[in-house]
């Protein structure tokens, strides 16, 4: 076989020749030049021995030996049948090959094979063109795999069709490796905009459902009481709904500590149990005396809670779900996990239910998306899941067959040090009595809100002063130093300007170490931040009630500015971006 270039043109019979053409485009004796964009790089090729019984020369044995996959198909027979294939071709596709020749090279299509490119095949092996495509082919035992494949007309020196060539080239650990990129490009993409949207809905919901409680405290017929308990649940809803966004953004604020996973599996097997309804039996397989994992125990359970949802629905006849624990060592096939090498303790949940193809595996934990028919879910569910494993610095991995069930396993990494498990988290202790007098500078850069909070504050007793942003906050302070010291300053954490909660907060701290500091957020971008102060910060997530204000603040003034006594830090760390 011979390859014709610029300098070495074949001079057929006839004085014909093919060559070139000044554009650049590849020409064929007798034919119309090859215009196809971007492919310019080939060349026809003639050959003067068209015969493939000679097999002994250097040629033969160069084709045999490449790593690259070569077939000859003949198109002067019917459906154009292989008739060679080297024995790289073989390794790639499995076949053997006598499997092979006398076949149509559509065998290697199957059922996600792209029809367009098929008929694109078609259509330059018809008009005697090359064509290059990247296809999703598959292989002898049903394994897909993304071909690349460059197709060309081999002609005699008469200018006759002998062969089509075609090379392969398996490229699908490249097109995985994009598409990963890609999909994580997307939810990232995903999460900044849902998040964006929670901070913005959470501060809506904070004047909703503050307003709704004080409109309640002053109605007393027991109607329009439904009426307003009603709307407050519907608000309630929509707390829940932005809390869910931002744990797939993870942006929402944890409370990790060192914690026992199989205990936390089975103190929460009750409510498990009552939630998945009688047809579907729980079954345990916990493993006693694992190292403990850093998590937070309410999102763990939140998590737990929609994954058997998930399985519930998944098994409309009933069926056995098993959570199971156990120790992970991950070593080489760590980076592959996008994990770090060490321990992990694993939580999987397996169903028995119809299972998810791979397409729907793909986009199992995108926001919204769920293959349940309207009403029935939120599409929520994995995706709040999967954002939780990824903030505590985990991950969240599905394995499904159709017809044969699911398996959802989580992944947190072990505690490096054996940190007490405390009962119960500080912000959750009794407050201390405080003075009823206190002076307390509100920051708060939505008017609603600011309104709201010191209606709440005031009808408490509390002296309060306020301020729009960071910076008119920081000058406030300093103004009501010499006259009417501030006791605690009250701020939003993300305020536009040059100086957001945590700068405020820093610089108050600075000019008085003894007043105390409460920050609110319904968006927690910039708790990210490291550095040990930060991770001390009481923050109080919105939207929020009135009693839960008035009982952190309470607890603010009575700490007197000073961190309260805390767990031992881990290697934890803040919540990722």
């Amino acid at each position: 076989m011979k390859r014709q270039d610029e300098e070495d043109v074949e001079v057929g019979q006839g004085g014909q020749s093919s060559g070139i053409s000044a554009d650049g485009r590849a020409e064929t004796p007798g034919h119309e030049p090859l215009g196809k964009v971007g492919r310019r790089h080939w060349r026809d090729s003639t050959i003067t021995n068209p015969g493939l019984e000679d097999r002994g020369n250097v040629y033969f044995a160069a084709i045999e030996m490449t790593r690259m996959p070569m077939i000859l198909t003949d198109p002067n027979q019917d459906d154009n049948p292989i008739v060679f294939g080297n024995k790289a071709f073989l390794d790639l596709t499995g076949y053997e090959e006598s499997e092979i020749l006398g076949r149509n090279c559509r065998f290697l299509q199957g059922a996600q094979t792209d029809r367009e490119q098929v008929a694109d095949l078609r259509e330059a092996v018809h008009e005697r063109e090359s064509i290059a495509l990247e296809i999703l082919n598959y292989k002898r035992d049903g394994t897909p795999f993304w071909n690349a494949v460059f197709i060309g007309p081999v002609y005699d020196t008469s200018g006759k069709l002998v062969y089509f060539f075609a090379s392969q080239l398996d490229v699908t650990r490249r097109r995985e490796s994009e598409q990963a990129s890609q999909q994580a490009q997307k939810m990232e993409a995903i999460g900044q905009l849902t998040a964006g949207l929670a901070h913005d809905f959470n501060n809506l919901l904070q004047v909703v459902t503050g307003n709704l409680e004080l409109l309640a405290s002053q109605i007393g017929d027991e109607r329009q009481r439904r009426y307003l308990d009603r709307a407050r649940g519907a608000a309630d809803r929509g707390a829940r709904l932005t809390g869910q966004l931002l744990a797939f953004a993870r942006k929402t604020r944890l409370d990790p500590r060192a914690v026992d996973v199989s205990q936390c599996v089975t103190g929460f097997a009750e409510m498990l149990e009552s939630s998945i309804g009688k047809k579907v039996e729980l079954h345990l397989s916990l493993r006693r005396g694992l190292p403990k994992a850093v998590l937070d125990v309410e999102q763990l359970e939140m998590a737990l809670l929609n994954i058997a949802l998930n399985a519930r629905d998944a098994m409309a006849d009933g069926g056995l779900l098993t959570i199971s624990t156990a120790k992970v060592h991950l070593n080489g096939d760590a980076a592959a996990r996008q994990l770090s090498s060490g321990d992990y303790i694993a939580i999987e949940l397996k169903d028995e239910g119809e299972g998810m193809p791979d397409h729907v595996i793909a986009r199992a934990i995108e926001p919204f998306f769920t293959t349940k028919g309207t009403g029935k879910g939120t599409g929520l569910g994995l995706a709040m899941a999967s954002g939780f494993v990824q903030q505590s610095r985990g991950r969240l991995e599905i394995e499904s067959v159709v017809g044969q069930g699911t398996l959802v396993r989580m992944l947190f990494p072990v505690a490096a040090v054996d940190v007490e498990d405390e009962a119960t988290s500080t912000a959750r202790r009794e407050p201390q009595a405080a003075p009823p007098t206190a002076h307390i500078l509100v920051v708060e850069d939505s008017p609603d809100v600011l309104a709201l909070a010191r209606e709440n504050l005031e009808a408490n007793g509390y002296r309060v002063s306020t301020a729009e942003d960071g910076d008119a906050g920081l000058a406030a302070f300093t103004r009501l130093r010499a006259t009417d010291p501030v006791d605690l300053v009250f701020t939003d954490l993300v305020m536009p300007g040059s100086m957001n909660g945590l700068r405020l907060a820093e610089e108050v701290a600075a000019l008085d170490t003894d007043v105390a500091i409460l920050m609110t957020t319904g968006y927690n971008e910039e708790l990210v931040a490291e550095g040990p102060e930060r991770h001390g910060r009481d923050v109080l997530g919105k939207p929020y009630r009135r009693n839960e204000l008035l009982n952190r603040v309470a607890q603010a003034l009575a700490n007197h500015g000073k961190t309260a006594a805390r767990r031992t830090p881990s290697d934890f760390g803040s919540a990722e971006e």
